[in-house]
């Protein structure tokens, strides 16, 4: 599934942040990192608990100190993550994700995203591609320069986010 976890962490992302400093690209890889480290493993593991996003937040930290533009653009990755895990509702599952506070096994569970009925994942993934199109007509994306500047920078025009220029919401 990728189309789900895209489209619904960038409206996320929107909803929550409205921040056009941010990497929206970074938000997307962040959102489908889970996936594509547990597959690996072939079941749900390290990819889908709490201490990956964390472990990942505080390399993040980290590797940024005294370097304020590149943490805010790479804080990204982390929030996506965290974005995917609310999306596939793997926090049912404690065991796994609050790994390693129950043990260090990680509960035998698939991952979620390759072990839901078809019909479920092509309603997802509808869903996903609806929320794609939404960001792509809210981030202005048909203005040529600004889908140059997105796919160069992953940031999304400032007058967008702007509250003098946005109307409030009603």
């Amino acid at each position: 599934m990728i189309l789900w976890f895209a489209g619904m962490s960038l409206v996320a992302m929107w909803a929550v942040f409205r921040d056009p400093a941010i990497d929206h690209r970074l938000v997307v890889v962040g959102a489908l990192l889970p996936d594509l480290v547990d597959i690996a493993f072939g079941s749900a593991a390290i990819g889908h608990t709490l201490a990956a996003p964390v472990g990942l937040l505080f390399i993040v930290m980290g590797l940024t100190v005294g370097r304020r533009g590149l943490r805010r653009r790479l804080l990204a990755a982390p929030i996506g993550w965290f974005f995917h895990l609310v999306l596939d509702p793997v926090w049912s599952e404690t065991e796994l994700f609050w790994w390693p506070g129950f043990g260090f096994a990680f509960g035998g569970v698939a991952v979620p995203a390759f072990d839901r009925l078809t019909v479920m994942t092509i309603v997802m993934e509808s869903v996903g591609l609806v929320a794609l199109v939404w960001a792509y007509r809210t981030f202005g994306l048909r203005d040529r320069d600004r889908r140059a500047a997105f796919i160069r920078t992953g940031q999304i025009d400032r007058s967008l986010t702007d509250p003098e220029t946005v109307p409030p919401s009603c």
